[in-house]
């Protein structure tokens, strides 16, 4: 312990301090001493200069030109010396003798004249030619590997001694040749100049520990331009006489330490990421130099010419003498603190700095969302200037214009149009550009979609392209221009002007009561908890009271009031109350010209775009800024308002702030309460009592951490926080996500060796991969339907179920899309992170308890305790019963399933048949019987005489054992299996075999089928290790066979080889099968004794489930891809545990609790781990800093940070929702207004008119007779259908769900055309929806694995499809003149559609009536 804290005050207190530079006694002398003569000269040098020498521009001009040359020479050194090490030959050189060799050598060295010898050499003993000696250590001679680091040695491994050896005379030769033996026995040629070269004996790691490497050209020219840039901008400060007395000295030492950062930086520093070496930090120093340098320079020059013209806000001037020359101080104080400020890390890396300067400068002057990365920062705001450029011009015009007391000019009425158009179109596009490029480019397909060897295709990427170009960019090609035509017509009609002021105090009421109504009293009514009082919700979901949940979550009409009151907030409200302001001012600035015209237009430009923005995408946000906006200038302080835009648009950026001001206040307050604190350790106890005269210095830190979007950590878990450096909302500034170790990224000896996949935690990974598609697929509809409560920018929520804990942080919340990123926790995780999940999933309904005593609680309220506690938590349960689609995990230990013989006979016996099964539907079962080569190997087993008696079979699990011959003969298997060969064959879809070849006993199919079957079994036993009887070697040969590890060693079986298809089609699949067979055997024993209920069960498992090794590729396809049902055989070695268990998944809807988490407390733990593990090098994996703290779930947070740092098993990549893709939501709100939507609604229109003018001219019906051939008697005798028109939304087949029904081709049509209902406010009947389901063509047929058995071999059931479907599969505008008749409905539902070609023979004569019939009309 002691060691380590010298190890982290050296090398990171007062190396931060330095730049870099301390004394290592792990390193040589030699590079200690180089480390201290530099960084004296970097320190003396300017120092010297400016006290000796008059300032001059000359001296500083020579001052960066040593600069320049001493570091150019130093990287070019240091940069051929690693290009030595990396394409350089080693030199070998034989062993001298210690009379005549040495002498000989030397005075061939000297006659060639061709090198110079300079030894880096690692020896016992130093000598001079004066006689000193000096003893340093010995290390090993070694040139290690090009990206090993040897900052952190503490081996010894760096110490390294020089001895540059000249011999002048022939006592020095001597001397030289005692000495030849410690040399060794290789060395690098260092060319200088053609012809001459050095003799180097240096190794990599020493080099390293004495310099930092720069890989590329262009960063040692970086270093060296940055270099010569701190010395010309730092010394032209000290000309400028910015700095007296000893400040003087301090300036010289922040020089020093920026240019010796680039020679030898501080690894790992404060503010780094990451362990290792950081080669980013690396320019931290110099740069954050050279732009307070600059800053300083630029606000002295303005403050003394007065060129700016000053401007007074709120009673503070702008830009005046004054105010530049104090920021000028101010950033002088700040470049004097630079040690301390990198002491404790208050500066980020470069990267990290652009990117959060570049991401807050769009969010709170622009109004734009987070973003994912410095490209889509740069990209956001670049987007965002050049909007509010175009804007600019037109508003600076209408402001020009000449405005009356009841006129708008035109052209600020187009400002106002263009204005809502652009926010729209804006707030719903991503930050990311990457993701409109994948999506628009003509590759994406092929990068995204990709295919296993069963033929399963991940359905998302199809989706996620459908959702950007169908529902953002086609439906923003309509509303774009229709919500511009409508404001500019709005603006037009002077109603902002005509009806001042009494329309913007109902504009500003109207806003407060429906944000008031939407934004609190709603999600409070609908928490667990509501105000932390009651002990149910008030409003409860359908799934609320379910102990199971079974089906879809259901809609609400609390959802859809909340859904709809959103839609009028944002599309109605808040756009009247910004264009009501924007009016407002441009008039006054219109009628009252001042100098500031200009910067006004940009400014109503700019602040228009940030508030509708914001009201786009954070509606519930805006109602309490509002409020106060109004109720503080409007009537408390109406003297301190500037006008009402200015006033919203300030108050908008100070609540931002003061939101995250109140999550630390409360972070703080809840982590430090004496009452619930937990000590983690002995240090816990320790900073407890220092952290209460801490208390005043953390306000500040809060109000400073709140000002900069910095996180606020406690130091090592403790009471004492400090500020961290700035970070985005995204928080970690690499891109880290896991990825899934399985077959097709590992080595096939790898796989078959060591496994190294088959871990808990990467097999369990792909659950949370599978919860994060989910997610994506309704995430951000079910935020919109307040399922999660309220959310903004930077939440963080716990998903919490059986087994399933993940994190969810919101990074990106825009106009119909929520950018998240999941962290998904261990399945079985520590004792703590176990303590703080019951924490969050038990009840406090029970808790009857009033401080000391249990006086009980009023019926469906809180009692005082709970109700005291749950306010004294960061987090809060959101929901307890959120629905998402996933799947239940059951696991069977197989040591139990196969403990006794008899179940392993049992086992045997399936494992058999599942060959004869697959050998009988093979495709190529013809081609095997013809083939010369297996019936030649065969041809032994028709002796009647023939007998295997591998010691593999027993008589104990094998049922066709012959105990006569000790074997297995041909005719003990065909006592067992031939009923079962022949009914298989029998069930053949193709030209039977039997026809062709005969199955009887002495049959080549009969034969081919012992043949595999021994095969089999042999295999089998073999990779049980034949001889052993007991449970462990048996499950091991099953486990390996289970994942295709076939090793034929018998030469009896080599004839397979001929077709490799016999071992992947038929005996892999058979091993499989049988361990499917054997499950189900435990719930009906005697049920697949009859051969035609076991065949069913086959094809049934074969086209509903997948059962393959969880390291197979397919594995992870056939989760994404929705299949229903999936099983493995897993191995488990963990903690000294070695079993087997049998994974059995069953896709299904999950019921999940929902966990808001104060999300400073995320940031400041999240931020509290990385500096603890990178910069103090806490290894102890028992720190008190993730011990459990359940007021503030410290463990689970710490847990889900990036690895190293934490220990999740999976961390997703940033994924983006969209609501488009949400069923419910589009039936509340309809389908996107996209131009393909406009024309089915045309055609369907049409249609219908048509339709009806047949019918009218026919019979004098109406309309709805005519639309589904009977009027509502069809629909009311077709209860599938009625049934799913009448339920929610939320009931209709989900598009991911990959298992067809008969009647999915119908629900999906109705799904579609709901949509266009909800969008033209139509409420059509029933009978109007069965013919509009019409017009949408027909679904995309699903794989065949996916579909049933009945549905593939049935040709009555879809030829009863085809005459439910009538011609729509065909022309569908032909179909749209036709009648669907009784029968055609029902053949969409099942048994009623297998009425064969009768139906459809109807139909169409149905059909032809009918066009007969409106020909005439017409």
């Amino acid at each position: 312990m002691g060691s380590q804290a010298l190890q982290i005050l050296r090398q990171g207190v007062w190396a931060s301090l330095t730049g870099g530079w301390y004394v290592d006694p792990h390193q040589s002398t030699f590079s200690n001493c180089f480390h201290l003569y530099l960084w004296i000269f970097l320190l003396a040098f300017p120092f010297l200069l400016y006290m000796a020498l008059p300032p001059s521009l000359v001296v500083a001009g020579v001052y960066c030109a040593v600069v320049a040359v001493f570091f150019t020479a130093i990287k070019v050194v240091n940069y051929r010396l690693h290009a030595m090490f990396d394409l350089g030959e080693i030199v070998e050189k034989k062993q001298a003798s210690l009379t005549a060799e040495a002498p000989r050598m030397e005075e061939g060295d000297e006659a060639s004249g061709n090198s110079c010898n300079l030894d880096f050499t690692c020896c016992s003993q130093l000598i001079f030619h004066v006689g000193v000696e000096m003893t340093v250590f010995r290390k090993v001679n070694s040139t290690p590997p090009v990206r090993c680091s040897s900052q952190h040695s503490l081996f010894g491994l760096n110490q390294v001694s020089v001895r540059v050896a000249i011999c002048y005379s022939k006592s020095q030769e001597n001397t030289l040749m005692i000495e030849e033996k410690a040399k060794p026995k290789q060395y690098y040629r260092f060319w200088v100049l053609p012809g001459k070269w050095l003799r180097v004996r240096y190794d990599r790691l020493a080099l390293l520990a004495l310099l930092d490497r720069n890989r590329r050209v262009g960063e040692n020219v970086f270093a060296v331009v940055l270099a010569s840039l701190v010395a010309f901008l730092g010394f032209l400060l000290l000309l400028q006489g910015f700095f007296r007395d000893i400040w003087v000295f301090q300036f010289c030492l922040v020089i020093a330490s920026c240019q010796y950062s680039l020679l030898k930086s501080v690894q790992p520093d404060a503010a780094s990421p990451m362990h290792g070496h950081n080669w980013i930090i690396v320019y931290s120093r110099p740069v954050y130099f050279c732009l307070c340098c600059v800053m300083i320079w630029i606000f002295d020059l303005s403050g003394r010419s007065g060129s700016l013209q000053p401007f007074s806000l709120y009673g503070v001037t702008f830009f005046s003498a004054q105010f530049l020359l104090c920021a000028r101080n101010v950033l002088i104080v700040f470049a004097l603190c630079f040690p301390v400020i990198f002491l404790f890390g208050l500066l980020p890396q470069v990267n990290t700095f652009v990117m959060c300067l570049l991401e807050q400068i769009d969010m709170h002057i622009f109004g734009g969302t987070a973003t994912t990365s410095p490209l889509s920062s740069l990209f956001s705001l670049v987007r965002s200037v050049l909007v509010a450029a175009l804007l600019y011009g037109f508003c600076l015009g209408a402001i020009n214009a000449p405005w009356g007391d009841a006129h708008v000019p035109v052209l600020f009425s187009v400002f106002c149009g263009l204005l809502l158009a652009l926010s729209y179109h804006l707030s719903r596009q991503s930050s990311d550009p990457t993701i409109l490029w994948l999506v628009l480019s003509v590759s994406c397909r092929c990068l995204w979609h990709f295919c296993s060897s069963e033929g399963l295709v991940d359905p998302l990427p199809e989706k996620l392209r459908n959702s950007v170009v169908t529902i953002i960019l086609h439906s923003d090609l309509v509303m774009c221009p229709l919500m511009a035509v409508i404001t500019f017509a709005i603006s037009a009609s002077t109603v902002f002007i005509a009806l001042q002021p009494a329309l913007s105090f109902v504009l500003y009421i109207l806003a407060g009561v429906v944000g008031f109504l939407t934004h609190y009293l709603l999600p409070q009514l609908r928490k667990q908890l509501p105000w932390f009082c009651l002990a149910h919700p008030v409003l409860r979901s359908r799934e609320y009271s379910q102990f199971e949940v079974r089906d879809a979550a259901q809609l609400m009409w609390f959802e859809k009031l909340y859904a709809w009151l959103q839609c009028v907030e944002k599309y109605f409200i808040y756009p009247a109350v910004v264009l009501n302001s924007l009016t407002t001012e441009a008039r006054t600035v219109g009628q009252n010209h001042k100098e500031l015209d200009i910067y006004r237009a940009l400014f109503i430009s700019v602040a228009g775009m940030k508030l509708l923005r914001s009201s786009f995408c954070t509606p519930s946000q805006q109602y309490v800024t509002l409020c106060f906006t109004t109720l503080f200038f409007q009537f408390d302080y109406p003297h301190f308002s500037e006008t009402f835009l200015v006033d919203y648009y300030f108050m908008s950026i100070l609540f931002s702030k003061m939101w995250d001001l109140l999550y630390k206040l409360r972070f703080v307050l809840t982590y430090i309460a004496p009452w619930q604190i937990t000590w983690g350790s002995a240090f816990h106890a320790f900073a407890q009592p220092f952290a209460v005269p801490h208390s005043a210095v953390l306000f500040v830190q809060a109000v400073f951490s709140a000002i900069f979007s910095t996180p606020l950590n406690p130091v090592l878990g403790s009471a004492v926080f400090v500020t961290s450096y700035t970070r985005p909302v995204k928080f970690w500034e690499r891109d880290y996500n896991t990825k899934r170790v399985d077959h097709s990224n590992t080595r096939l000896a790898t796989q078959l060796d060591r496994n190294p996949g088959a871990d808990d935690n990467n097999l369990n990974s792909i659950f949370y991969e599978h919860l994060t598609r989910s997610l994506q697929h309704s995430l951000c509809g079910d935020l919109l339907l307040g399922r999660w409560g309220n959310y903004a920018t930077g939440d963080c929520f716990i998903l919490a179920s059986d087994y399933l804990n993940a994190l969810v942080h919101i990074i990106e919340i825009g106009n119909g899309l929520v950018t998240f990123q999941l962290r998904g926790l261990e399945f079985r995780g520590t004792y703590c992170q176990q303590r703080e999940v019951e924490a969050i999933t038990e009840g406090v309904e029970e808790d009857e308890g009033c401080c000391c005593c249990e006086p009980g609680h009023l019926p469906h309220m809180l009692s005082f305790n709970a109700a005291f506690g749950q306010r004294w938590l960061a987090w809060e349960v959101a929901a307890t019963k959120y629905v998402l689609e996933g799947y239940s995990i059951s696991d069977n230990n197989a040591a139990s399933m196969l403990q006794v013989f008899d179940l392993r006979k049992i086992l045997i016996t399936y494992y058999v048949k599942s060959i004869i099964y697959y050998v009988s539907r093979s495709l190529k079962l013809e081609e095997w019987l013809t083939n010369e080569t297996v019936q030649e190997a065969l041809r032994p087993c028709l002796a009647p005489t023939y007998v295997d008696s591998d010691p593999t079979f027993n008589l104990n699990i094998d049922e066709d054992y012959d105990h006569r011959a000790s074997g297995i003969t041909p005719s003990a298997f065909c006592m067992v299996y031939l009923d079962w060969i022949q009914y298989c064959n029998s069930r053949r879809q193709t030209v039977r075999i039997f026809t062709l070849f005969g199955s009887h006993r002495d049959s080549p199919l009969v034969n081919l089928c012992f043949g595999l079957c021994i095969l089999g079994r042999r295999a089998l036993g073999t990779a049980s290790h034949s001889m052993s009887a007991s449970l462990e070697p048996f499950l091991y040969g099953l486990h390996a066979l289970f994942k295709g590890d076939f090793r034929i060693t018998s030469p009896r079986d080599e004839w397979v080889f001929a077709d490799m298809d016999l071992l992947n089609r038929v005996v892999a699949p058979g091993v499989r099968m049988s361990l499917k067979l054997h499950q189900d055997h435990f719930t009906s024993p005697d049920e697949y004794e009859d051969p035609m209920v076991l065949y069913d069960a086959i094809t049934a498992n074969e086209e509903k489930m997948l059962i393959s090794h969880e390291g197979d590729p397919v594995w992870r396809s056939a989760i994404l891809a929705n299949m229903p049902s999936l099983l493995a055989l897993r191995h488990i070695m963990d903690d000294g545990s070695d079993e087997y268990k049998i994974i059995m998944l069953n896709k299904r809807f999950l019921s999940f609790r929902v966990i808001k988490v104060n999300r400073e407390c995320v940031r400041g733990l999240w931020a509290g781990q990385q500096q603890e593990l990178v910069f103090l090098r806490n290894r102890n994996p028992e720190r008190g800093s993730i011990q459990n703290a359940k007021q503030a779930l410290r463990n689970m947070i710490n847990s889900s940070c990036d690895q190293p740092i934490g220990y999740p098993i999976y961390v997703s990549p940033l994924t983006t929702s969209y609501a488009g893709g949400h069923s419910q939501l589009r039936s509340v709100w309809g389908g996107p207004v996209s131009p393909h939507n406009i024309y089915t609604w045309l055609i369907s229109s049409w249609d219908r008119y048509m339709k009806g003018c047949g019918a009218g001219c026919n019979s004098g019906g109406n309309i709805e007779d005519s639309d589904c051939g009977g009027g509502s008697t069809s629909i009311s005798t077709n209860p599938a259908v009625h049934t799913t028109q009448s339920t929610p939304a939320s009931s209709l087949p989900q598009p991911h769900i990959t298992t067809v029904q008969p009647s999915m081709g119908l629900l999906s049509s109705l799904q579609r055309t709901s949509s266009i209902q909800g969008l033209l406010g139509q409420q059509l009947s029933s009978s109007q929806l069965s013919f509009s389901s019409s017009v949408a063509p027909p679904p995309l047929p699903g794989p065949e694995r996916f579909c049933p058995g009945s549905l593939l071999e049935s040709s009555g059931h879809r030829a009863g499809q085809r005459a439910g479907l009538g011609q729509g599969s065909g022309l569908h505008y032909e179909s749209h003149f036709g009648k669907w008749s009784l029968s055609g409905r029902k053949g969409f539902n099942g048994p009623a559609a297998v009425e064969g070609d009768g139906g459809t023979i109807q139909t169409i004569r149905t059909q032809v009536k009918e066009r007969r019939l409106l020909f005439t009309c017409i």
